[in-house]
């Protein structure tokens, strides 16, 4: 298979599977068809828009360029962890916005510069395709953390409050609710890991592979890109936790649940 075999026209009858959908959504009546056209339609939208930008940008290769999307991208990333997350506190938004930039570009330049030694290192045709795996498998780790965190102290307040009047520290008061959501923001990823390669083909490698890249290359580059993501995600969840374990008590030791509104 060559890049010609696929072209505008093969697009136009891959929307056989949206009618499909659209069909069912209005059989069962789950009444999505409206979500599930503008779906479609705004993945198709963002993603021409995506590869113009990026020919261009890789026509004419520079850091400036390369700095600026990546940039764009963890900018975008933290707003969408805000929005699905539901915090609007200004504090839990700045350690959102640390821990996200920290570890998933703490990760990215450890992997051009020592793992596959790129050369120049803006070389956006690599970075911002291995920058856009990392970002967005730690938007979304990120967003689980919070969500299981806000969940898991709002249900249990009454049990953590008990705790702290008994003489528990705040950090083993809470202790418990964390373990929980860092739990439930690498799951995923290690399921992902477990079944990688038997259950199911990653879209990186199956696009190398696709392209005439050899299997075994094409799984190097998605072993290495897996753990640096892995890395990304453990690494942006710690740092965001044991920020907001600080945030959620004031200096008398209190809970402050207004920080989760």
């Amino acid at each position: 298979m060559n890049s010609e075999s696929v072209n505008i026209y093969s697009v136009l009858i891959a929307y056989v599977y949206v009618i499909i959908a659209l069909v069912i959504s209005k059989l069962t009546g789950i009444k999505k068809e409206k979500l599930i056209f503008i779906s479609g339609f705004r993945m198709t939208l963002q993603l021409l828009i995506t590869a113009y930008v990026l020919q261009m940008v890789f026509d004419n290769p520079k850091a400036i360029y390369t700095i600026i999307i990546l940039s764009v991208m963890e900018i975008f990333a933290i707003y969408n962890i805000r929005k699905r997350s539901g915090i609007k506190s200004l504090h839990f938004t700045k350690i959102i916005a640390l821990s996200m930039v920290a570890g998933s570009l703490l990760c990215l330049i450890y992997f051009i510069l020592i793992v596959i030694k790129l050369k120049p290192w803006y070389n956006p045709q690599y970075i911002i395709t291995l920058g856009g795996m990392l970002i967005g498998n730690t938007m979304t780790a990120l967003t689980l953390a919070i969500n299981s965190l806000t969940k898991e102290i709002k249900s249990q307040r009454v049990k953590i409050e008990g705790a702290l009047m008994l003489g528990a520290s705040p950090h083993d008061a809470v202790d418990e609710n964390f373990k929980n959501a860092l739990n439930a923001s690498i799951l995923p990823t290690m399921n992902s890991m477990l079944g990688m390669g038997i259950v199911f083909l990653p879209g990186m490698m199956a696009g190398q592979i696709i392209s005439g890249e050899s299997p075994l290359t094409a799984i190097f580059y998605q072993i290495s890109i897996m753990l640096g993501i892995f890395g990304s995600v453990v690494i942006s969840t710690f740092l965001f936790l044991e920020m907001a374990r600080k945030l959620l008590f004031n200096k008398d030791a209190q809970l402050r649940l207004d920080e989760l509104e």
